[in-house]
């Protein structure tokens, strides 16, 4: 095969190498940003069916593993005693009710988390 066959295919496979290793940097980094918020006690309420919930996780990727969350429709008694009253809640370790989606900056501004750049 000739050399410039291979030229564009080293290429995309470099291309594509990069990526996944920037994701994985950018999961790692959201784990601990998720495990800092749990430890300061912050709690996300919403539903699986609520397109803002979807939005706060999807922000997160794999690392909202580590997010305490509470899916309102299977726990609606938890839910009514925290007074939530649309998705996504969250409730700070102060109590404070962050309502709406929020992203990962703004929580980060709220809860003194850090977001790794």
């Amino acid at each position: 095969m000739k050399l410039i066959y291979w030229i564009p295919l080293i290429f995309f496979t470099a291309v594509i190498g990069i990526i996944i290793f920037d994701r994985k940097e950018v999961d790692a980094d959201y784990d601990l940003f998720a495990q800092c918020l749990t430890e300061k006690g912050f709690t996300m309420y919403g539903a699986e069916w609520c397109p803002h919930c979807k939005n706060e996780k999807n922000a997160f990727g794999d690392s909202f593993k580590y997010v305490e969350y509470v899916e309102c429709p299977d726990n609606p008694k938890e839910c009514l005693e925290k007074g939530i009253n649309g998705y996504p809640t969250w409730i700070t370790g102060e109590g404070e009710k962050l309502e709406g989606e929020r992203g990962v900056e703004k929580l980060s501004e709220k809860s003194g988390c850090k977001l790794q750049n």
